[in-house]
């Protein structure tokens, strides 16, 4: 079942991308290569149709998603964490201990012989 929606929500995603690119803009996007649209969709053109379709596509796309989620947790009731192995966490290495506890002197500064 969820193989069948992931398809239809990859051909809806096709044709929503799609109608989009037909529709009117300022810059006329892929509008321009329809050619005759105004003629076939009537006098106003082709943007009421594209509109209620584009509109009908987005909220089928958006069901199909939601029935998609819902029948993907439900299938999977576990958590990917379940799977993750434990390791045995490995020792910390100890600092080693120094001899003394002074801190160590600072170097001699040299002498400048003239």
């Amino acid at each position: 079942m969820t193989s069948t929606l992931m398809i239809l929500q990859i051909v809806i995603a096709i044709v929503i991308t799609i109608a989009i690119l037909l529709q009117k803009s300022s810059s006329i996007g892929l509008g321009a290569y329809s050619g005759s649209n105004e003629s076939l969709f009537g006098a106003k053109g082709a943007g009421g149709f594209l509109t209620k379709l584009t509109f009908s596509l987005a909220l089928v796309f958006i069901i199909n998603t939601l029935a998609l989620g819902y029948l993907y947790n439900k299938e999977n009731r576990s958590s990917v964490t379940k799977l993750i192995e434990k390791k045995k966490a490995s020792p910390v290495p100890e600092v080693p201990k120094s001899a003394s506890k002074e801190a160590p002197s600072a170097p001699a500064t040299p002498v400048s012989g003239k």
